[in-house]
């Protein structure tokens, strides 16, 4: 019987290719009933933990991370995927132990710590006593991190990740500028730039200059006192927006070489499909992503691209590999328990933690 009775394992005897069932009965989550403010996060006891699928793990949660995107999807982002499966369970970031694996698993086995991240559009997240994940979202926990550190690395360093080894494919020696470098997606992209040789500049508020700067951004500049384009002397190969406001993509373009990628988060699908629907919504982003690609490959010779999360096994290796060495770190400014959710996303919508928060999962 697993800690705190949530799940057993079958009496059933082992079938042919299914190396494990579990019977499964109810475990404690945090839901969205309906969209708006903290105030509707519910902590529920008993939300219903599905079978495992040949190729998923379950997760015992110690620690999640809340990201930017748990705060939109709560308010409404995203609701024409999300409002017809409501409630649905927030959280992307997990950091815990394997309590049983699907049948075709071949990477990972029961006992072993683990951290890892859910796409963005998985509908049972991470905050939640018990984690569904796909073997490839997950891999191993370095000795070196707490689970409340590792938590608060996966999905931002996989959006970094994305965006600049499997979009802008940076290589050695080439200059990065990174808008937007105080958040955990910058800093992300800034460390991984500088374990690939690359040289960054980033743009930040004051209180984080120290910070980027101490992660190898070889220069820092204060956009709310100084003029960006006044500031920044030459040209870059990749410029990542962590902002994506009309201004930092006009930047961030006239500060690109010819054949440079200008990549932005704020990319417009989900905001679109929810405007229009899924049926006209997501064409209607399709084709304003195309034309913005041909405007700007004609008018400035560059690449632009909305850019998202997603799995990477390689991406993965990689970000265990640079944070068990020390080289890949997100600093988490405060934790709280599970229970006083409604009090941690409070906090992070009004900015009164700049860095990362996460939820212990006692």
């Amino acid at each position: 019987m697993w800690r705190r009775g949530i799940l057993r394992r079958s009496s059933a005897a082992r079938e042919p290719g299914l190396r494990f069932r579990w019977a499964s009965t109810a475990c404690r989550a945090v839901v969205v009933p309906r969209f708006g403010g903290p105030e509707v996060l519910e902590v529920r006891g008993a939300v219903a933990v599905p079978d495992l699928k040949p190729r998923e793990v379950l997760v015992r949660s110690r620690a999640v991370s809340i990201n930017p995107l748990d705060l939109r999807m709560r308010s409404g982002y995203g609701r024409s995927i999300f409002e017809p499966l409501l409630p649905i369970i927030l959280g992307r970031d997990v950091s815990g132990e394997v309590a049983a694996v699907g049948s075709s698993v071949s990477s990972l086995t029961v006992g072993q710590e683990v951290f890892g991240a859910l796409h963005p559009t998985a509908v049972r997240g991470t905050y939640t006593d018990y984690a569904i994940l796909s073997e490839d979202e997950l891999t191993l926990k370095p000795p070196s991190l707490s689970h409340e550190e590792a938590s608060a690395i996966p999905f931002a360093a996989l959006t970094a990740w994305r965006a600049l080894k499997s979009t802008a494919r940076i290589s050695q020696g080439q200059r990065l500028l990174v808008l937007g470098g105080g958040g955990a997606v910058g800093l992300a992209a800034i460390q991984l730039s500088v374990a690939a040789g690359c040289s960054v500049t980033t743009t930040c508020g004051s209180q984080s200059i120290e910070r980027v700067l101490a992660v190898g951004a070889e220069k820092a500049i204060d956009y709310t006192t100084e003029d960006i384009e006044s500031a920044i002397k030459g040209q870059f190969d990749a410029v990542l927006d962590t902002i994506g406001i009309p201004e930092t993509e006009r930047v961030g373009i006239n500060l690109l070489r010819k054949g440079g990628h200008y990549m932005t988060l704020q990319g417009e699908a989900a905001s679109i499909a929810d405007r229009y629907g899924l049926t006209v919504g997501l064409p209607a982003a399709t084709a304003i992503l195309l034309k913005k690609q041909i405007q700007y490959r004609y008018s400035h010779g560059i690449e632009y691209w909305w850019t998202y999360m997603r799995a990477d096994p390689e991406g993965l290796d990689e970000i265990r590999r640079l944070s068990g060495a020390g080289k890949l770190q997100i600093p988490v400014d405060k934790t709280f328990p599970i229970t006083e959710v409604r009090e941690a996303h409070r906090v992070k919508e009004k900015r009164l933690i700049p860095g990362k928060v996460v939820l212990e999962v006692d």
